[in-house]
């Protein structure tokens, strides 16, 4: 392996004595790296030399490249910092440490994920030290992003299970984190190869279907590059013209758009795409006019980026035609500059004369400023990952105020967000809104180019607790909601007691558990004081929707069997301890679903029921030696559940809280229905949940329909009773 390809990457935009700095790197590095492998089998060498060579395509000045090759000797070759500074300088060595740092992050497993909290807690933590180091020198995340990408191209070395865990954490932070630095390079090449590594199935099925059209296609596109280049060249529009191709994870991500609105595959209009490029900004709006004159625009499928950037600086005219009147055609079209800075975002603005700031690139990363500056605020690393995945790395709208500043806000934000947004004290006062001069709701989804105005209460009453349910969906951005979680905590501690115990109860009672449970899930919250776990319930820092999840994610306790024990994943994702590989059955008097502590019954032909371990079954058993402990292990199943709804008899109750649950994509497989003289119903619903909580959100959503009263979770027998009670 030699340094020339990267050597004469770099000589085309640096200087000759920059140049030489990267060469001595290079050379330093393959000393260092000297007879070391790669799990794939290939030199060690090739992975800091791909590395950099992905970063001078970007044209990052000499001390990134530098670094870029070095930054693995401190870890893998036992050279000191003090000896990397000796060597090419303290920056070099400063960038090398944060890339360090960074590389020791530790990656929890999956399955860990979703069965140790303090696991979770570790990775938001890893999160916020990532950022805090991108806010102190934007140079080190560049070169973080270009080392996971090759990692991503080299991952079929490693085990399946790391595989999974690599490719996932790539999908959920790395990729949105390429994505809002506005590097579109390197987000889709992380998307698709996450992609490929998660959902292999659905990659290949989605790859055949695009390759299937491929020759049509491109005929298409063909006929559009000459039919654009001809009008262009008479208006003397200098112009570069290609297709643009479209990315198997975006493909899939609009299919699955499309499926839940009834359309198809074959309907999506940006598969056949072409991007024109000119010099001016005039000749992109000449443009996009000679492009409508053509054909005929598809009615709000047009998008000014020039005129209103995205948050990551994005710049670009889009539209989409019908080509001869009948076949769906994206058009994208902006100066050679914006592309530059489409590809390689606040990248492109690094400048390499590196004693200079760019002024251009400090105002695009304002948000990470904010973001670090958040965190201070923040009750723990959990709050903080929230909020970097829900008002960072989501999408974002551009909404104005009445005097016509621009505001960016996460996808779906509501006028509380926006209150909050420009004010803590606004949204303390927020009593309705008004869009585009019209009244609306409080949980209504701002969109894109919407003026709001906030009408405030001349009373300072603070805000409602309902905002900080989200299946109300006052709320949806965690800084609205960490703003109202601190005006609750200012409040009285008794007040706060008497409601947390209070809604603790109401949720034990739609999970089907009695209050012995209180305690049990203080402790899964770590509250060893009980009355400080309703208080901090009533102030917002729990959910009660954050119960169910945590019932359904915490570790059940193994037990230890004289013998062999096996682990067997059955059918309905059960793991017997101490049995063999059993089949198991879910019982039908208890019905448990994902997240209840279960417990088995050895049967004498139907090998293993699971049960609650509160079913009157199992505590009325008499033969306790054919008990044995269960977990729940991996399943996509789906768990039978019965809910009992009490409401006011009215036309169309049945139908809302059917259509409610569609939205929420849970089937009703039966349904009984009990009137009763004084006007009022008993709904008994067997849904199918994918475990507790979905349960807990659906029950919480039944409780907004109109004239419903009182949701729980039942059993068979407590069905029946009741059932036999109303009659």
């Amino acid at each position: 392996m030699t340094a020339e390809a990267l050597l004469e990457k770099a000589a085309r935009y640096l200087p000759p004595e920059k140049v030489e700095l990267v060469s001595a790197a290079f050379d330093y590095a393959a000393a260092a790296h000297a007879g070391q492998l790669r799990m794939s089998g290939d030199p060690y060498l090739e992975h800091p030399f791909q590395v950099a060579l992905t970063l001078a395509e970007q044209q990052l000045d000499a001390t990134t490249l530098a670094a870029a090759l070095l930054h693995d000797v401190t870890e893998d070759c036992g050279i000191s910092l003090k000896q990397l500074e000796d060597k090419f300088g303290a920056d070099v060595a400063r960038l090398v440490d944060g890339v360090s740092k960074l590389s020791k992050l530790a990656l929890p497993m999956p399955d860990e994920l979703q069965q140790r909290p303090s696991v979770r807690e570790q990775q938001a933590e890893n999160l916020r030290k990532m950022l805090v180091a991108m806010a102190e020198d934007l140079r080190v995340v560049f070169i973080k992003l270009a080392d996971r990408l090759h990692n991503m191209s080299t991952l079929g070395a490693l085990p399946a299970d790391r595989q999974e865990a690599i490719a996932r954490e790539t999908l959920e932070i790395y990729a949105p984190l390429a994505h809002r630095l506005g590097i579109w390079e390197f987000k889709w090449q992380l998307e698709d190869m996450a992609f490929h590594y998660l959902e292999s199935r659905k990659y290949s099925q989605i790859a055949k279907m695009v390759s299937s059209r491929r020759v049509e296609r491109e005929e298409i596109i063909e006929n559009v590059i000459n039919i654009l280049r001809r009008e262009f060249e008479h208006l003397s529009i200098k112009s570069e013209i290609s297709g643009r191709p479209k990315h198997l994870y975006s493909i899939a991500q609009k299919i699955e758009r499309y499926l839940t609105q009834g359309r198809q595959f074959n309907e999506i209009y940006d598969l056949l795409a072409v991007r024109v490029l000119v010099d001016t900004i005039p000749e992109c709006y000449r443009a996009i006019g000679v492009v409508h004159n053509l054909w005929h625009p598809i009615p709000g499928a047009f998008d000014d980026y020039i005129a209103n950037p995205k948050p990551n600086g994005y710049k670009s005219l889009h539209t989409a035609v019908l080509f001869k009147g009948t076949t769906p055609l994206e058009v994208q079209i902006r100066t050679r500059e914006m592309h530059r800075v489409a590809e390689f975002g606040v990248a492109a603005h690094w400048r390499y004369k590196e004693d200079d700031k760019d002024i251009e690139v400090e105002e695009r990363i304002g948000w990470l400023r904010q973001l670090v500056d958040w965190h201070r605020e923040m009750a723990g690393a959990e709050e903080f990952l929230e909020s970097v995945r829900t008002d960072i790395f989501n999408d974002q709208v551009f909404v104005f105020t009445p005097k016509g500043e621009i505001k960016d806000l996460p996808k779906d934000s509501t006028p509380v967000d926006f209150a909050y947004r420009i004010h803590t004290d606004l949204g303390n006062r927020c009593a309705g809104a008004k869009v585009n001069g019209r009244m609306v709701p409080l949980d209504y989804c701002l969109s894109n180019g919407n003026v709001v105005e906030i009408i405030v209460s001349k009373k300072d009453k603070g805000p409602s607790r309902d905002w900080m349910s989200p299946s109300l969906g006052y709320v949806k951005s965690s800084h609205a909601r960490e703003k109202i979680r601190q005006w609750f905590k200012k409040q009285a501690r008794k007040e706060n007691i008497d409601l947390g115990r209070e809604m603790l109860d109401k949720e034990l009672k739609h999970l089907g558990l009695d209050v012995s449970y209180r305690e049990k899930i203080a402790l899964l919250f770590k509250y060893d004081a009980i009355e400080d776990f309703y208080a901090a319930i009533g102030c917002g820092d729990i959910s009660t929707q954050s119960m169910a999840v945590k019932l359904a994610a915490q570790e059940q306790p193994k037990m230890v069997v004289t013998g062999t024990v096996t682990s067997q994943p059955s059918e309905s994702g059960i793991r017997v301890m101490g049995t063999g590989d059993l089949l198991t059955n879910l019982a039908k008097c208890c019905n448990p679903v994902l997240g209840d502590l279960i417990i088995g019954y050895v049967t004498r032909s139907r090998g293993i029921t699971v049960h609650r371990q509160d079913c009157f079954n199992v505590v009325r058993e008499d033969e306790k030696e054919r008990l044995v402990n269960v977990e729940w292990g991996k399943s996509s199943s789906h768990y039978p559940a019965k809910i009992q709804v009490e409401a006011w008899d009215r036309v169309g109750l049945v139908r809302d809280i059917a259509t409610l649950l569609a939205e929420e994509r849970v089937n009703i497989s039966s349904m009984v229905v009990n009137e009763h003289k004084n006007y009022t119903t008993s709904l008994f619903f067997d849904v199918e949940t994918s475990g507790l909580p979905q349960l807990s959100l659906i029950m919480s959503r039944i409780e907004t329909v109109a004239g419903v009263t009182n949701v729980a979770r039942v059993g068979t027998e407590d069905r029946l009773l009741k059932s036999k009670q109303s009659q």
